[in-house]
């Protein structure tokens, strides 16, 4: 038996391989590494593909300009939308919109954004995020 206080402090999750599937590596003001590439726009994240993502602003997103989340060998389920340094209010209209598309919805600021999407999908869920630089 291990004394108390003796068990490993990391809490490091299994991480996926990047060249596998795309990992958010590091975000910070204006980028985001995702897998191997230097993003500098907003981008829509999936477990096999990252793109750019034609939204500015929080409010801007629509089921359409989401749609490619649900698209590919895996469609999410879950969205994880980050708005930036802070969530905003997504209207119930359009979280039930979403819904009948087959997509659930998180809506957080991108630090949590990107540390959702990384343990969901170490976990193997099928997740995808909106991702709004900070």
């Amino acid at each position: 038996m291990k004394p108390p206080g003796s068990a490993p402090l990391d809490k490091t999750l299994p991480a996926p391989d990047p060249a596998q599937v795309q990992v958010i590596r590091t975000y910070g003001p204006g980028h985001f590494l995702i897998s191997d590439r230097d993003w500098r726009e907003p981008v829509l994240v999936t477990p096999t593909a990252t793109t750019p993502w034609a939204v500015t602003r929080a409010e801007e997103l629509s089921p359409a300009n989401v749609a490619a989340a649900r698209s590919g060998p895996t469609p999410a389920e879950l969205l994880i939308v980050g708005c930036g340094p802070r969530a905003v209010f997504v209207p119930p209209p359009l979280r039930e919109q979403l819904k009948a598309a087959g997509l659930a919805l998180e809506v957080v600021d991108t630090r949590a954004a990107c540390r959702i999407y990384n343990v969901l999908l170490a976990e193997g869920r099928w997740v995808a995020a909106a991702l709004i630089p900070l």
